[in-house]
């Protein structure tokens, strides 16, 4: 077998293969073995004939098909090996000259696991923010925790702001409802800045069993662009006021949260787990960060193949996303967010892009820094999600799957990659 590779693209490359007498005739030898087990030769049971007697009961270009796909199907792969090159999915085969007995060549082409050039890993250009709690977010805990502990009582008066109010309202455009824009006894506290500016404060002097059109302009900046800047009316049935009244922040209230004696306690308890959650915010913002710089510093061809493969998964997520709000079909979501598919998939691919060559350049630094998961710690995560998952014995039995096994300690080995990229740029 003689090969000669030629580069298609950085991600893709074609190899002619030339078989010679010698490569057919144990191609040969091979086929007839497979089509003699199928001949029935009288003195002889089924496929149970001498392979010499059975080839005379083989019709020729039988034979001699079955001789060219065995060919290639045994040498296709290790002709990528000779040319130290590794195939993401089976090659596409073009058989271009066929002599039977004597030679014959094909071409294999697809695409192959690229070299990448990882740039200086250990002196990446980024820093890591440093945790910064302010009074401004401890407050905002403490008002969120006097909205937990309030008194709501119904009243008979017009509504006014910090009241809570219960309606029903449907939003048109152009006389038509829109999508995502009705809602049945929705409760809403007035002055949150819930809804889009004027509705809350338009439901202010109103009271219970008013119904009133409230007419007002999205703003252009508004996330759906059917209904950026567009003119609407909510029609509105004001149907129950309550009065909130919430509790001071006090001593009181610290010891309504929990063992806390004093307004204080509570507020070092709130500051210390606000820390703890932007901490890890800020490790993983960190984690990406690098990465990203990884892949801005590195030479990383990105395969079709892998990008396609990215665009199928963010187009299930988006697709299960859809219908957990009711949305029948990704096309359905893209429309309702004023978007079109071309566009939509345009972006969908860089990200998909973005997302292969983060995995190929953590691939590649932990092959090059030898960083491995063993078997034991694969096990040790196994018995942890088996207690996890112990009530539902269906995702107990996917844990072993030798697929799942493996996805698991690839994911294993990227953390371990993560973990290692940030050590070496502290």
């Amino acid at each position: 077998m003689k090969t000669k590779s030629k580069k298609i693209s950085d991600t893709r490359i074609e190899i002619t293969v030339t078989l010679d007498a010698k490569d057919l005739k144990k191609a040969e030898e091979q086929a007839l073995k497979k089509l003699a087990a199928e001949v029935r030769v009288e003195g002889f049971r089924k496929g149970k004939a001498p392979a010499d007697i059975a080839k005379k009961f083989i019709p020729e270009n039988d034979l001699n098909a079955e001789t060219i796909d065995t060919a290639v199907r045994t040498t296709a792969f290790l002709a990528f090996q000779e040319c130290e090159k590794m195939p993401l999915v089976a090659p596409n085969i073009n058989v271009t000259k066929y002599v039977p007995g004597e030679m014959a060549e094909y071409t294999a082409t697809a695409d192959i696991v690229p070299e990448v050039t990882l740039g200086d890993y250990k002196k990446l250009k980024v820093k890591r923010e440093k945790v910064s709690i302010t009074e401004a977010q401890i407050k905002e805990v403490l008002d969120n925790l006097t909205s937990s502990f309030a008194e709501k009582k119904p009243v008979k008066r017009a509504a006014k702001l910090t009241d809570e109010v219960i309606i029903d309202f449907v939003g048109k455009k152009d006389g038509e409802p829109f999508q995502g824009g009705s809602a049945k006894d929705y409760k809403l506290v007035l002055g949150s800045k819930t809804f889009i500016p004027g509705f809350e404060e338009g439901i202010v002097g109103h009271e219970p069993g008013d119904k009133f059109d409230l007419k007002l302009t999205f703003p252009k900046d508004y996330g759906v662009k059917d209904l950026a800047g567009a003119k609407v009316v909510f029609e509105t049935l004001l149907k129950q006021i309550n009065e909130v009244k919430k509790p001071e922040i006090d001593d009181k209230l610290a010891a309504k949260c929990g063992p806390f004696k004093t307004l204080k306690d509570l507020k070092a308890d709130i500051k210390k787990n606000l820390e703890m959650q932007d901490e890890h915010r800020l490790n993983e913002k960190f984690k990406d960060d690098l990465v990203a710089e990884l892949v801005k510093v590195s030479k990383i061809p990105a395969p079709d193949i892998l990008i396609e493969d990215q665009m199928r998964i963010i187009k299930d997520d988006m697709t299960r996303n859809a219908m957990s709000r009711g949305i029948g079909s990704l096309e359905e979501f893209v429309k309702i967010s004023g978007e079109t598919m071309e566009n939509w998939e345009k972006e969908a691919k860089k990200v998909a892009e973005t997302r292969v060559k983060a995995s190929m350049a953590l691939q590649n630094l932990a092959v090059k820094e030898k960083i491995t998961v063993s078997d034991d710690e694969v096990a040790a995560k196994l018995a942890e999600l088996k207690d996890v998952y112990k009530k539902s014995p269906e995702a107990v039995k996917q844990l072993k799957d030798p697929n799942v096994k493996m996805d698991i300690k690839n994911r294993m080995t990227i953390e371990k990659t993560l973990d290692y990229l940030v050590k070496v740029n502290k």
